[in-house]
């Protein structure tokens, strides 16, 4: 890609930038950013990644072949409003705005464009994202391939139709925050339990790697694996069954099936918003 265009600079944003730079995917200087007003990010981003910040849209625009909408959501219609005259056919639209659709982008437009709309999770800072991607008829199967390698270098990256975006959001999307939330229980049950503090954390740590990995790698479905870990009577057995009466496994269902449902509510809500505020610009 000649040029690449972020317009947000917010974590997101560098996450990206961090790893197309870090895996050589494009060279710096063919990167450019701008923001809102924080000229200070955009220079420290200049001196972290060789990137180029602007707030001359102009500049910005010109020659570039694609553009990731990365500004808070909220901000998206004044936004996209603000630099629609720079968008045409040919330079993609690449969105990681949680909860706008690719229908709204283009009504906001007020254009037909090729766009791609994906939700990355926080992972990404550590170059360990799972994403979601969807995109609209107008995109090619080249496009496909560059968007596909530009999220691989944030983590693993696939194509889903838009309708599951919702699902891909509270599973991987807020995913991060419930293993937390596991490990969270894991500290305090091994505090309870008399390990230390900094121990307890390696152990954790190492335990999810190595199931984590156990699973990619196994053709065996996760049910069995854990099958075959259970030992009847054994220690195993005796915690799961302390799980299995808490109910955890079918928390965690309702736990993601409830984050879907908020997805699509927030989308709504924030849909309408920004219709709303594209109407008094």
């Amino acid at each position: 890609m000649k040029k690449l265009v972020f317009f947000g600079a917010g974590s997101m944003a560098e996450a990206m930038i961090s790893g197309i730079v870090e895996n050589k995917l494009m060279d710096p200087k063919n990167i450019w950013v701008t923001n809102k007003a924080n000229k200070e990010k955009l220079s420290a981003l200049h001196q972290k990644y060789d990137v180029t910040g602007t707030y001359d849209l102009n500049m910005l625009f010109a020659g570039a072949e694609a553009v990731v909408l990365a500004m808070k959501p909220k901000d998206a219609a004044t936004a996209i409003k603000e630099i629609s005259s720079y968008l045409s056919d040919e330079i993609m639209i690449i969105s990681v705005l949680a909860g706008i659709s690719i229908n709204t982008i283009e009504e906001l437009s007020g254009k037909r464009l090729s766009i791609a709309r994906a939700m990355p999770n926080t992972s990404a800072a550590v170059g360990k994202s799972a994403t979601g991607i969807a995109v609209n008829s107008t995109v090619t199967t080249s496009q496909m391939e560059t968007i596909k390698q530009l999220f691989e270098t944030v983590g693993f990256a696939a194509f889903v139709p838009e309708e599951q975006l919702d699902a891909v959001t509270g599973l991987s999307g807020s995913g991060p925050a419930y293993i937390y939330y596991l490990v969270e229980a894991m500290e305090k049950g091994a505090a309870e339990t008399g390990l230390d503090q900094e121990t307890a954390k390696k152990l954790i740590i190492q335990t999810l790697i190595g199931a984590a990995e156990m699973v990619r790698v196994s053709p065996k479905p996760s049910k069995q694996l854990r099958k075959e870990v259970t030992s009847p009577g054994g220690t195993t057995e005796a915690g799961l069954q302390i799980l299995e009466k808490n109910g955890v496994q079918q928390a965690f269902i309702e736990c993601i099936k409830a984050a879907t449902v908020q997805s699509k509510k927030m989308g709504e809500a924030l849909r309408t918003e920004l219709h709303s505020t594209k109407q008094t610009l």
